[in-house]
């Protein structure tokens, strides 16, 4: 499988380990609002390396990954979702990684 213009990682910084089976979905911004892409969940790795969109429907723009941290820690954690907005203007693989723990989550621009 190829690797999508978009790639996410994410990890359980509580455990040490990297967060397997979390539902991420992928939007792009609209004029309408913002429309879902796609939808998948992170691997053995945490990782989603490609999505089920093709690439060509990645070009120049705002884009949102939710992470359903609900589906990972369960009902009772204080962020049920996280949201990251990005901008896609050039031509460089975007890689967002996210850092996750029962009470916080981070993020950066990943290579």
């Amino acid at each position: 499988m190829e690797k999508s213009l978009i790639t996410t990682h994410v990890l359980d910084t509580a455990t040490g380990m990297p967060a397997a089976d979390l539902p991420v979905q992928l939007f792009k911004q609209t004029e309408q609002g913002w429309h879902k892409l796609a939808e998948a969940v992170t691997n053995a790795d945490g990782r989603i390396m490609s999505w089920s969109v093709d690439d060509s429907q990645l070009d120049f723009g705002v884009f949102k990954v939710v992470f359903n941290i609900e589906a990972y820690l369960g009902p009772d954690c204080f962020y049920p979702l996280a949201e990251i907005v990005f901008r896609r203007q050039d031509d460089r693989h975007h890689h967002i990684p996210l850092l996750l723990s029962p009470f916080g989550y981070s993020t950066y621009r990943g290579s």
